[in-house]
């Protein structure tokens, strides 16, 4: 009998979701800033980040949290009987889930489960794209698959016999399980501890030849990648897709001031970012710790862009970068060409006397000009100006000035070359060393130095 022929059916059809955002009410929903519709919007981008079909997406209210399901009881009927006339296979919750609730809405459902720190686990496991990426994902994944081993699966519960060597006498799966995914744990921090010695080595470099670091910051999806490719003319994906890239990137940049410079793309960050990911990725988010300018990317056409700023921030304290959010960052106003005309020009103004805010549109290139001067500004309020004598044969030392600072002034005469610069202070210091001047004094005018430079 003759076989038939091979039909290719296309791709498999996506997996049917549920999204559902709880808003609490009252004293539960005390401390609350984000709009509930627009946490809904944010969730169903995280979804369609990892390619499900959202077929049907809803806030519900909740006055009191119920310990057994989160949600009450009328509510997860329900969203039982939409689940099954839907045909859905999964069912997102915008919130965190404890194990047990976990447990009893997939039982209610009969369909998966998931909180919004596993959402997010799922798009960062899918993303990321470098081994570190990879590793840090499988640590911030294991952390948290650890907590739901709790009473979560019935089969964790049985029993198995030891022989000495697998299992202890009498040891139950979920111990089994506990402590092989402990054993991984140790073994994937160890590898990080790697990972975090290299990227050390390779500031330990940058520090010898030492560009400032100016790292890109911001909620996911506020254009961060976009506005990175705009300045450094880079090709780093830049979607409108939540944590459309994961992976840090780093680029030159020079200034309006000729000061070459080092600009980093960093993940983006979202509300109630899981604890998991913020400390399996601080070897990444340590760029940001290092950055001498930090740079705000705001999305002024969001409608809870002040609760996102109030996210980051969180975040970047967490970081204990704390300080440089009290000092106040570069915000820059991106997507100003969202914004109706009226919009634009009401922001425009609002901005028009802070110098560290910016508005900006990646897209368009409108304001790259003033940013870039924004952060040259910034660098440049750090700098030590210092009167310098040189001795005209040293033009090594000369050479040296113009690289590492700015040279303000310059006069000639017979004693030599006289100097205003502008240097960072750990070069200033070298620079009054080389000359034999005090550190603590600035360089008298009558101080000339002779001799080759070396750097």
């Amino acid at each position: 009998m003759a076989s038939k022929p091979f039909e290719y059916e296309g791709p498999p059809a996506p997996t049917r979701a549920l999204v559902v955002h709880p808003h609490l009410r009252g004293a539960a929903g005390a401390g609350q800033t984000r709009d509930p519709g627009a946490r809904l919007e944010e969730a169903v981008g995280l979804a369609g980040a990892i390619h499900l079909d959202v077929v049907a997406a809803e806030v519900v209210p909740i006055t009191k949290p119920r310990p057994s399901t989160l949600l009450g009881g009328g509510a997860v009927e329900r969203l039982g009987e939409l689940i099954r006339a839907e045909a859905i296979e999964v069912a997102i919750i915008d919130n965190h889930l404890s194990p047990i609730q976990q447990r009893n809405l997939e039982r209610a459902w009969s369909c998966k489960v998931i909180d919004r720190t596993g959402l997010i686990l799922e798009i960062f496991g899918e993303r990321a794209r470098t081994r570190e990426g990879q590793l840090q994902v499988e640590l911030a994944h294991l952390s948290y698959q650890r907590s739901r081993l709790v009473r979560s699966w019935t089969h964790l519960e049985r029993q198995r016999g030891g022989l000495g060597f697998i299992g202890g006498p009498g040891e139950s799966q979920i111990e089994i399980d506990r402590r092989l995914i402990g054993e991984r744990i140790v073994h994937l921090r160890k590898q990080l501890e790697e990972v975090t010695r290299t990227r050390e080595l390779h500031r330990a470099a940058r520090r010898r030849v030492p560009y400032p670091i100016v790292a890109l910051v911001g909620y996911t999806n506020a254009g961060k990648s976009t506005l990175f490719n705009r300045l450094t003319r880079a090709d780093v994906l830049s979607k409108d897709m939540l944590f459309a890239t994961l992976d840090p990137t780093m680029r030159g940049l020079t200034l309006p001031s000729g000061r070459p410079v080092i600009l980093s793309d960093t993940v983006g960050f979202v509300s109630d970012l899981p604890h998991e990911l913020v400390a399996a990725f601080r070897a990444t988010l340590e760029e940001v710790m290092e950055a001498d300018v930090i740079v705000h990317v705001r999305d002024v056409s969001a409608v809870d862009c002040e609760a996102q700023k109030a996210d980051v921030e969180a975040v970047l304290r967490e970081l204990d970068v704390g300080a440089a959010v009290e000092a106040g960052l570069i915000e820059a106003h991106n997507k100003i060409d969202r914004l109706g005309g009226e919009g634009r020009a009401r922001l425009t103004a609002s901005l028009r006397e802070r110098h560290r805010q910016v508005p900006v549109s990646a897209v368009t290139g409108d304001g790259m000009d003033d940013l870039v001067a924004a952060i040259d500004r910034t660098l440049a309020a750090g700098r030590v100006e210092m009167d310098v004598d040189l001795d005209a044969a040293d033009g090594a030392t000369f050479a040296w000035v113009h690289r590492r600072g700015e040279v303000l002034a310059r006069s000639d005469d017979e004693a030599g070359v006289h100097l205003r610069v502008r240097l960072d202070p750990p070069d200033a210091e070298r620079l009054r060393r080389r000359l034999g001047l005090d550190p603590a004094e600035p360089a008298p005018s009558d101080a000339v130095a002779s001799g080759a430079w070396a750097p």
